[in-house]
């Protein structure tokens, strides 16, 4: 008499794949989505938080000072009497910080030769 021992390939299979695929999520979740909306927040909270005479940088590269705010429109004084209006949300958080650094009324970053 022969016994022969039968394992089953695919009673498990449909359950590491679920979890394979929720580990993908949660790694996506976690390096893309997370990170992304943090940002967004504190983007929004300093395009709150302009004040007039605040230096800042657009996210096009306009450097200019705050002249005037208007709800979400800000007036930037880019030269001697020149006047732009731009959105509030065209004002880059990140290269104002990279310009200017973390202090909201600091001047230019003075570079030494």
């Amino acid at each position: 008499m022969q016994t022969f021992i039968f394992m089953q390939a695919g009673g498990n299979a449909g359950l590491i794949q679920m979890l394979f695929f929720g580990a993908i999520i949660l790694v996506f979740w976690l390096f893309i989505l997370r990170p992304q909306s943090k940002r967004q927040k504190e983007q929004t909270k300093f395009a709150d938080s302009l004040e007039k005479g605040q230096e800042v940088v657009t996210a096009s590269g306009i450097l200019g000072k705050v002249n005037k705010i208007e709800g979400d429109i800000v007036t930037l004084e880019v030269g001697t009497k020149t006047y732009i209006r731009i959105t509030r949300s065209a004002v880059s958080k990140d290269m104002t910080e990279g310009l200017y650094g973390n202090e909201k009324k600091k001047g230019p970053v003075e570079v030494s030769e």
